[in-house]
């Protein structure tokens, strides 16, 4: 193949540090930023390539382009599946430019150096997402697209690649302090970028597929993927760092897509118990309110309205309840909002906040309030994962839900309407309540909760406390376990824990029952009047 000249001065041994920038090739989907980006890049003198809708967008722009069909030599074939897999663009972004059998190779070719590659990828995601058919999702795999990246990052020595047009304005920086060029630092930290993003990519492909093709339902690898949201000010303790990030192509409603109306910036501690409030919240049909302190609810209640529920979730445990996270699952309405504003609150997440509501708020600086535009779904299975040494703990969410249909009574006694409807709330809210759980609930609202103890008697002791704590700072003769059912997020061990919600005053029991002792526990209640039910289905929560 004849050599050409012009190629011949383009190719000549490079020094690595800081490399000037001649030529660039530009394929993108996202397209912000695109057109101001290309034309800093042509005042330097920069030429471009490009394909498809990228090089129109810049033509349109009045820059010029040159089309990567037109530098190869190859038109774009198989319905777009190949354009940029050539040795020209591969061969010119892969090169070692100190490498002298690198250059004789590019001169022998007539392949040029190209210099920065900016390339985003199919949104593949965003295309499983919005309910795309299986066949639109494969198409929507980008391959050319990685292949350029991982090149450029490979050959970071000599080759900036921007992935993200958040990084636009470093490299044009670093040209515009280095004329014209990108220093080494800078390319490093693109390269890294560049990978983060293919690595996160083909995890959410191998997670599609996995999910499409069934079999095993855990594959042999497992990827995590996310993209950072943003840095927090520490974790949940100030020596620690922490981050939020958000699951790619997830849209479920909740903490970490929430929109932040006011207040300051949230921390670790915030998102994780705004989460786990949300979360239970959503549970309900009815309009409902869950006041979380330490991921742990101190009061949840339903009502005709939000305001009846979280006057019912707040008497359950007013003094936990300072400082607290209030989760609604309803429209923040005013009226909600004057009584929540009498009691310190950290942050306030609904599906929406009046415009009222947020006028009073706004008195309230300092709380944050985060809208979340609708409810997640209980139903949907998800993955959960937990990190431990060495490896990660992969789970499917805890989705399961008890329906009165579902329920065994196990007792001589049947369960009156009320008793029965309070049980489901209560077996409820047990599902979001550390283990070992122990919930007292009256006329749909908690008046009593035990959490995170390491045997169910002194969950028992500690809920019964609680409700005649609420009860003497209400002014009540009688605590408010009085006439309650009690719910246990797994079975009664012993009689012990149940007799203990007995001697509270509760008059029926749901719990999943399988103790080996299980008569015992059933002849307590018998024995006491208690009506019982079984619901086969256990909520631990670590």
């Amino acid at each position: 193949m004849p050599t050409n000249t012009a190629e011949v001065k383009t190719n000549t041994i490079r020094d690595p540090r800081n490399v000037k920038i001649k030529r660039a090739l530009l394929s993108v989907s996202d397209k912000d930023g695109l057109v101001e980006f290309a034309k800093e890049l042509a005042a330097h003198g920069v030429e471009i390539l490009s394909t498809g809708g990228t090089a129109k967008a810049i033509k349109d722009a009045g820059l010029d382009v040159k089309d990567v069909s037109e530098h190869t030599g190859f038109p774009e074939m198989m319905d777009g599946r190949v354009k940029t897999l050539h040795p020209k663009v591969h061969g010119g972004i892969l090169s070692v430019r100190n490498n002298e059998n690198h250059v004789q190779a590019q001169n022998d070719h007539d392949i040029g150096d190209i210099d920065l590659v900016v390339v985003n990828l199919y949104p593949f995601s965003a295309t499983v997402a919005s309910g795309a058919d299986y066949d639109t999702c494969i198409e929507n795999i980008d391959i050319g697209g990685p292949a350029m990246i991982r090149s450029a990052a490979k050959n970071h020595e000599f080759v900036a690649v921007i992935t993200d047009p958040q990084d636009y304005q470093a490299v044009l920086d670093d040209m515009r302090d280095h004329e014209g060029a990108t220093t080494y630092k800078l390319r490093q930290k693109l390269a890294a970028n560049a990978y983060a993003l293919t690595a996160t990519y083909d995890s959410n492909i191998a997670n599609w597929f996995a999910d499409k093709i069934g079999g095993d339902s855990y594959p042999r690898r497992y990827g995590v993927s996310g993209t950072l949201k943003q840095s927090l000010r520490y974790g949940e303790n100030p020596h620690q760092s922490a981050a939020l990030y958000t699951i790619d192509g997830s849209m479920r409603p909740g903490a970490a897509l929430a929109k932040q109306l006011q207040g300051k910036e949230l921390s670790y501690n915030n998102i994780n118990d705004t989460d786990a409030a949300f979360e239970l919240v959503a549970e309900f049909d009815e309009p409902a309110v869950a006041i979380i302190k330490h991921a742990n609810p101190c009061g949840v209640a339903m009502g005709g309205n939000v305001l009846d529920a979280y006057d019912q979730a707040l008497l359950c445990d007013p003094i936990s309840a300072f400082g607290g996270i209030i989760a609604l699952n309803r429209t923040l309405t005013a009226d909600a909002a004057k009584e929540i504003i009498k009691t310190f609150s950290e942050v306030i997440i609904a599906p929406d906040v009046e415009a009222g509501a947020l006028d009073i708020l706004k008195d309230k600086k300092n709380v944050r309030v985060l809208t979340t535009g609708g409810m997640p779904d209980i139903h949907e299975k998800r993955r959960m994962i937990t990190r431990v040494a060495g490896g990660l703990l992969v789970q499917d969410n805890d989705f399961g839900v008890v329906t009165p249909d579902m329920l065994r009574v196990v007792s001589e006694r049947e369960p009156t309407e009320e008793e029965l409807h309070d049980m489901i709330f209560a077996f409820k809210v047990c599902k979001h309540v550390k283990s070992n759980a122990i919930i007292y609930a009256k006329n749909g609202a908690t008046v009593g909760i035990g959490a995170g103890q390491m045997n169910r008697l002194d969950s028992s002791r500690i809920a019964a406390r609680k409700a005649q704590d609420a009860a003497d700072a209400a002014g009540l003769e009688k605590s408010l376990a009085k006439g309650s059912v009690v719910a246990s997020d797994a079975f009664f061990p012993f009689a012990d824990g149940l007799i203990a919600a007995a001697e509270a005053g509760v008059t029926a029991v749901i719990q999943p029952g399988g103790s080996i002792r299980d008569e015992e526990v059933i002849k307590a209640a018998d024995e006491r009047g208690l009506a019982m039910v079984y619901t086969d289905m256990r909520h631990f929560r670590h």
